[in-house]
């Protein structure tokens, strides 16, 4: 009978532990440990207004497959639930304005796609790119904010880029690497676009023929994500150790010994293989022995940390018809005052399934660009001042009934300059140890989707190992 132990009980870890029962079969023993006292990782389901509201991950990307596909296996297809067609604002230049298409992640194909965002000034510097030396990877890397700063000017940067793609990792625009967080527009040049904005015309997705239905973007579970790990542990009939921490790992001839617990008594637990599903300074402290050149990689992972505030309204407000807010860096109310979130998901508009009812009204916002003073006020301050920035957006004056505050400390993996090559030689230096996988949001991509490939590419690892053994 195989022993394999899961660390990290994240959905990445989640989802290995459920594909190493489906591989290994009855008889396995499936051992799950994460040192927090509930399972999920970054993902989070509250009840807010009596209603199930994620503060995590709000979403998950619908063109991957690979929840999609998880959630059929799971029998979950039925609790799916889509966006609505309220379209999304972004606040620029004191003023919420319509969030342009013609962009990739915030590059825009053109001025014109940006010209209600942009100053003149930042249109023409726009329409202008393609008359600069046409630009050149070769071969290597870039910073996304510095290539589109010497391309465009500092607003693209500002007004869009940074709420749209600096919004998903939870920093700055100048500490992400281009290839990792869009490599679609490093691959076009790499074929030789021969401007930026031709680049961005290359690699947008193909529009929609007319007269066909237009899939879904996004998606997300009815009760929100709870429902799926819910169903992830249940089917991987695993043992789940909490609020215990892995503090050391050693390999053996044959598996690994792990030492488990409080530091004046940990336990040791021997294994045949082990998964190992854990942020960036965790796998570091515990590869630093067995394999140093994994760990001294994850130790250039750098990381962000945000908040999620979860806000119930009032029954008779009245939400603008949109989506929600994304805030450009920079902005600052009427008094002068800068904006404390960086955007606003209005998720009674957003998200059919949170209408009706005569039930309140749910606003997410988020907190944190990769400043740690922004992150400093208490639970109720944080409240406090995101309510302010709500009625200085919306016009909505009213205080919340009820909210709720999540803190995700270091919890973003930032993919900067070169992450691609890091990622590699992790994974090279794992592949050569014997019964050891990892999985995560530090490696392939920090959405759900993403995470849930690697746990599966995980498990699918150490099943071919147990079973060639």
């Amino acid at each position: 009978m195989s022993r394999v132990a899961v660390i990290g009980g994240g959905v990445a870890g989640m989802t290995a532990a459920y594909r190493l029962r489906e591989l290994l079969g009855e008889h396995a023993e499936i051992l799950v440990f994460d040192q927090a006292e509930r399972a999920g990782g970054k993902l989070r389901t509250v009840r807010l207004a009596d209603r199930g509201y994620d503060l995590g991950a709000e979403a998950f990307l619908a063109r991957r497959p690979e929840v999609l596909r998880l959630a059929e296996e799971l029998e979950l297809d039925g609790e799916l639930v889509h966006p609505g067609s309220a379209s999304a604002r972004v606040r620029a230049g004191g003023a919420n304005r319509a969030l342009p298409a013609g962009m990739l992640m915030g590059v825009p194909a053109s001025g014109r796609a940006v010209s209600g965002v942009l100053s003149d000034s930042g249109v023409r510097a726009v329409e202008r790119e393609p008359e600069l030396e046409p630009p050149r990877l070769t071969g290597g890397d870039a910073s996304v904010g510095d290539l589109l700063r010497k391309r465009f000017g500092h607003e693209v940067v500002e007004r869009l880029v940074e709420p749209l793609l600096g919004g998903v990792y939870g920093g700055s625009a100048d500490a992400l690497g281009l290839r990792a967080t869009m490599p679609a527009l490093a691959s076009a040049l790499d074929a030789g676009a021969e401007s930026l904005t031709a680049a961005v015309n290359a690699a947008m997705p193909e529009p929609t023929p007319p007269g066909t239905d237009k899939p879904p973007v996004f998606g997300a579970f009815r009760d929100g994500y709870d429902t799926l790990l819910s169903e992830l542990r249940k089917r991987s009939r695993a043992s789940f150790e909490l609020g215990l921490p892995v503090r050391q790992l050693r390999p053996l001839r044959r598996g690994w010994s792990l030492s488990i617990g409080a530091a004046p008594s940990p336990r040791t637990l021997d294994v045949d293989a082990l998964v190992l599903a854990v942020p960036p300074p965790a796998a570091r402290r515990l590869l630093t022995e067995a394999v140093p050149r994994a760990a001294e990689g994850f130790g250039r992972i750098r990381l962000a940390s945000m908040a999620v505030i979860g806000l119930a309204l009032p029954s008779h407000v009245e939400l603008p018809d949109a989506s929600g807010v994304l805030l450009a860096r920079g902005e600052r109310h009427a008094d002068g005052t800068p904006f404390t979130a960086k955007a606003f998901t209005f998720s009674s508009r957003k998200w059919p399934h949170l209408r009706g009812g005569g039930g309140q009204p749910l606003v997410r916002a988020s907190v944190g660009r990769g400043d740690p003073a922004d992150l400093r006020p208490d639970d109720g301050e944080l409240v406090r001042r995101v309510s302010a920035d709500l009625a200085e957006l919306t016009g909505v004056p009213d205080a919340p009934l009820e909210s709720r505050v999540v803190r995700w400390g270091g919890g973003l993996p930032q993919y900067g300059v070169g992450h691609r090559e890091i990622v590699a030689e992790i994974e090279e230096a794992v592949s050569r140890t014997p019964g050891l996988a990892v999985a995560g949001a530090a490696l392939h991509g920090v959405g759900v989707p993403a995470c849930v490939a690697t746990g599966e590419s995980a498990a699918a690892t150490i099943a071919d190992r147990l079973g060639a053994s």
